[in-house]
């Protein structure tokens, strides 16, 4: 009964994305990167709103950051924090970013640098780091599935389990493969009413249980006390909390599966709404960090080895089985989406960044198409055989190291948006130095999210990615005059109409072209 309830959501949700695949609108046109991975650019606010929600919001979101609350305590608030950071972000530049890439037909983040600054290496770079950070995010989606067939009694690296993530790799394909962004479009409100109503579930199973939050909130403060946890978090760990919730909402906007749902947009009006309703999903997360809680005052003890599956076991412990297979299956649902959406994503980057720049010049729209088909398909498999083969703490210690990755990203993405003042080889050498400072500091803390420095006698907590970013843009601010002094030659700056910046210009930041 649990494993066909559990089958039941997800085979609804593939059907809808085959019934879009097959049954398009618009269907009839030819083959381009703006049509497959793009939709066209058509997308409107309603479906902007529900896909971007989808993307940022993973199945592996809803089982970490409860997993942190169950660990940490309230140290998992971060999370609620920094998607409320969001609204006001998103605001600022995913309207310009929209309005940019469709004027000069851009596709990728590292289009955007290769228009602005006329410099393959860099446009290169800021491909290559969003390919090796987005990889162990697409494979964490599996790892939360993993988790799910844990608690339902399917076992770990068993036949069950490989044939599962097989088949949802396969079936989160078929709609994807042929109509792109279209169907995963049209899957995006089927992913909101599954979560929701699992969420929901959740909820009125706890309550029931717990007889109130008080009683919820006292349990957990005690248990997460006996383990070293807190539910309220120290002042002396506010600069860790504060910098971690800074730093993943500066990251966040740079993933690629980001760029191409808002690239997909129809105008910019789409992506103010969006703007506005994004930081109300935060209270979802809200929701699940409580559940998190929730499995703590009932007992269940998990370690930051295995924290994703406080919310299996407690829906577990509460649930029949038929009910626990119907939230099992309809948060699998949640991998779907963005699964599919960082495939694109990456495959976009691949093509346009890496194939066509290096490999085949000379390749037509079509190709591109099919070539990006093929790549995201591959980068699904190989996200499944990265979460079978690999630990799940590995892939979570990659996954904090790609935040660190992407974040150095942020200066040459976002300077493109503004401004031409910038040197390609400053940006150039912040990225190096943001990237070597982050994996090195990271590596040296465990692969754990917060270092601490000491200066002097201050002792600082501090987002391990946020370091290497400061490297990262002090070196780009203080090397840009020095080359723009001395002359060394840069691209034409294809956004501002192909003019080159002229030699020695003085600073002009925020110059807007």
């Amino acid at each position: 009964m649990l494993v066909v309830s559990f089958a039941l959501p997800v085979a609804v949700a593939c059907a809808v994305a085959v019934f879009a695949a097959w049954y398009p609108r618009d269907a009839g046109g030819l083959p381009s990167s703006s049509s497959w991975a793009l939709a066209d650019r058509s997308l409107g606010p309603s479906a902007t709103c529900l896909l971007l929600t989808g993307v940022v919001y993973t199945a592996y979101t809803y089982l970490a950051i409860p997993g942190l609350a169950s660990t940490e305590g309230g140290m998992a608030c971060y999370a609620i924090d920094y998607t409320a950071l969001l609204g006001p972000l998103a605001l600022t530049i995913l309207p310009r970013l929209r309005s940019l890439a469709a004027r000069h037909s851009l596709v990728t983040s590292a289009d955007l640098v290769r228009a602005r600054y006329g410099s393959p290496l860099l446009a290169t770079a800021a491909a290559a780091t969003g390919l090796l950070a987005s990889m162990p995010y697409l494979a964490l989606q599996m790892v939360g599935s993993r988790a799910l067939l844990a608690a339902a009694g399917l076992g770990r690296r068993g036949a069950a389990e490989i044939l599962f993530l097989g088949a949802l790799c396969l079936l989160s394909s078929i709609g994807s493969h042929r109509a792109g962004l279209r169907a995963l479009a049209k899957v995006a409100p089927v992913k909101v009413v599954f979560v929701g109503v699992a969420l929901l579930l959740i909820v009125v199973l706890v309550a029931t249980r717990e007889h109130g939050a008080a009683r919820l909130f006292q349990g957990a403060a005690v248990q997460l006390a006996g383990h070293g946890g807190s539910l309220v978090p120290s002042p002396r760990h506010a600069s860790a909390y504060a910098t971690l919730a800074l730093g993943s909402a500066l990251a966040l906007p740079m993933y690629p599966q980001v760029f191409t749902v808002v690239l997909a947009a129809r105008d910019s009006r789409a992506l103010r709404v969006t703007s506005v309703f994004l930081p109300l999903w935060a209270l979802w997360l809200g929701l699940f960090a409580m559940v998190g809680l929730a499995a703590v005052a009932e007992g269940i003890h998990v370690t930051r080895l295995n924290d994703v599956m406080a919310v299996p076991l407690l829906i577990r412990r509460l649930a029949p089985d038929w009910l626990a297979g119907l939230i099992f299956g309809s948060l699998a649902v949640g991998a779907l989406l963005p699964a599919a959406a960082m495939a694109i994503g990456m495959s976009q980057l691949f093509v346009r960044n890496v194939y066509t720049e290096f490999i085949n010049p000379a390749a037509t729209p079509k190709h591109e198409v099919k070539v990006a088909r093929w790549t995201a398909l591959a980068l699904k498999v190989g996200a499944v055989a990265f979460a079978l083969l690999v630990r799940p703490q590995a892939a979570v210690d990659m996954h904090l190291l790609g935040g660190v990755w992407i974040l150095q990203t942020f200066p040459m993405v976002i300077a493109s948006l503004f401004t031409a003042w910038f040197h390609p080889v400053a940006l150039l050498a912040g990225w190096a130095a943001g990237m070597g400072v982050g994996t090195v500091a990271s590596d040296l803390h465990g692969f754990h999210s917060i270092i601490v420095l000491h200066i002097w006698t201050i002792r600082l907590p501090l987002y391990t990615a946020l370091l290497g970013f400061i490297v990262n843009v002090g070196i780009a601010l203080s090397l840009t005059p020095i080359l723009r002094w001395a002359g060394v030659p840069r691209g034409a700056d294809a956004i501002a109409g192909g003019a080159v910046v002229p030699r020695r210009e003085r600073f002009r930041f925020m110059r807007v072209t």
